[in-house]
């Protein structure tokens, strides 16, 4: 009966359509599939970082138990300053 009813509608559409929108549907759900895999294997590859920068952080801070951690030391520079070309170039007079 309800069938009868549906038919009977105009502004119901005849399903023609039908596939399309599933199909639609199908590809929005492989496209949404896709990007939490990509988010998935970002978010392994960082865990795995930071994994590394705390096995590293643990053996410099293992090797003087109970001291405060130390910065590491800043290697000092010396920074010469050579003049330019033009600077250099002597001017000759007649």
């Amino acid at each position: 009966m309800f069938h009868l009813l549906l038919a009977a509608d105009p502004s119901v559409p005849n399903d023609v359509g039908g596939k399309y929108v599933a199909g639609a549907y199908v590809v929005f759900i492989v496209l949404l599939l896709v990007y939490v895999a990509i988010m998935a294997m970002k978010l392994a590859r960082i865990e795995r970082g930071l994994g590394e920068v705390a096995e590293i952080a643990e053996a410099r801070n293992a090797g003087a138990p109970g001291a405060e951690p130390t910065e590491a030391p800043v290697p000092t520079t010396t920074h010469t300053v050579t003049p330019g070309p033009a600077a250099t170039a002597q001017e000759t007079r007649p």
